[in-house]
């Protein structure tokens, strides 16, 4: 796998600074594996694409406003990115849906002991690090999800606020907390969306079900794992675990597809990530809650999913080499050359990529 070779595409150019209005006008680049074919399309076309009998997966998760603006005690800013909350007594990760004072957080130049200073009264100091590398903050607040809703700024990736600071625009924007969030986000959860699912509206994932395409919904709250650079050889990268849920409903709708012969589109690596995680021996879906540390590359042998739907992702991430390895590296490549050339629109706001 060489995820070098992606780095010499000119990229940066074609960062999306904003999502496509409507949702489903964005671009779709359709990849057909056996045949080798690339087609371009709108992204609504994609309904053709379906027979009655599949199923459409989708990640649920819902994105909180999980940037915090703050100070040092010594009046310098910084800020706080909440991560996911920790035991108060052994700093190990616990569902994102359990309230404590403690949380695994990233920030900038930090040390244990050091305190910080939030809006509303709020302070936090850093106790120490975990063994993910996080820094383990203790708030004077056992709240956080209801103070970040209150005092939060929504966590958009790095690249689309230097995008926006290049051209000259707002890099914060009111529209941000709608845009910055899938139509059928529910299960508050993620630090940064599933942003494959940005491409849907609530008609056309109707047009979708009048196909007699049955819809899934998984959870996967997206944290620092999925976005971690991928720095080593892919057999010795830790992939850091997200929390994870399938309910014994959509477990049985999957299984029940799979069982039938129709096909299962995955929506975003993340959904990908759940399914795959939660497949048995017998590559059916078991039901459950768990961490899914899974980090799928070449020569990985998928269990569940049969085509993935997915945005043009950064090079040497861990999305792009899942993607490599539905897709096959130099299959990948060439479609990522045309998309370049092409225009297409990329990362979190870009375009769609259907791999078949």
């Amino acid at each position: 796998m060489n995820l070098d070779r992606f780095k010499t595409l000119n990229i940066k150019p074609l960062i999306a600074k904003n999502p496509a209005v409507p949702r489903d006008s964005s671009k779709l680049m359709v990849l057909h594996r056996n045949s080798g074919k690339i087609e371009h399309c709108v992204f609504r076309d994609i309904v053709n694409y379906f027979n009655a009998g599949d199923c459409l997966v989708l990640n649920n998760s819902k994105v909180f406003p999980a940037k915090l603006p703050a100070k040092k005690s010594t009046g310098g800013k910084t800020e706080i990115l909440l991560v996911r909350p920790c035991d108060t007594s052994k700093s190990a990760s616990v569902s994102p849906d359990v309230a404590t004072s403690r949380w695994l957080c990233l920030t900038p130049q930090c040390r244990a002991g050091l305190e910080i200073i939030l809006q509303g009264g709020v302070k936090a100091t850093a106790i120490g690090k975990s063994e993910d590398g996080y820094w383990i903050f203790e708030f004077t607040t056992g709240n956080i999800l209801s103070y970040a809703d209150k005092y939060g700024v929504m966590p958009l990736p790095p690249y689309i606020e230097k995008a926006r600071k290049k051209s000259g625009d707002e890099i914060f924007s009111q529209s941000d907390g709608k845009n910055y969030q899938t139509v059928y986000a529910g299960v508050t959860g993620s630090i940064a969306a599933p942003t494959a699912g940005f491409h849907f509206t609530d008609e056309l994932i109707e047009a979708i079900k009048q196909k007699g395409v049955k819809v899934a919904f998984v959870t996967l709250h997206v944290g620092w794992g999925t976005f971690r650079p991928v720095k080593t050889a892919p057999q010795k990268h830790q992939m850091l675990a997200e929390f994870a849920e399938i309910s014994a409903q959509n477990a049985d709708i999957i299984n029940d597809v799979k069982k039938s012969g129709g096909k299962i589109f995955s929506t975003g690596t993340t959904a990908t990530r759940t399914l795959e995680g939660f497949a048995d021996e017998n590559c059916r879906v078991t039901s459950g809650k768990k961490w899914v540390d899974l980090f799928i590359y070449p020569p990985y042998k998928f269990k569940i999913i049969d085509f993935l739907i997915t945005n043009f992702h950064v090079p040497g991430h861990t999305p792009i080499c899942l993607t490599q390895a539905l897709a096959g590296e130099e299959f990948l490549f060439k479609a990522y050359k045309q998309a370049v050339e092409k225009k297409y629109r990329f990362y979190s706001f870009g375009d769609a990529m259907l791999i078949l």
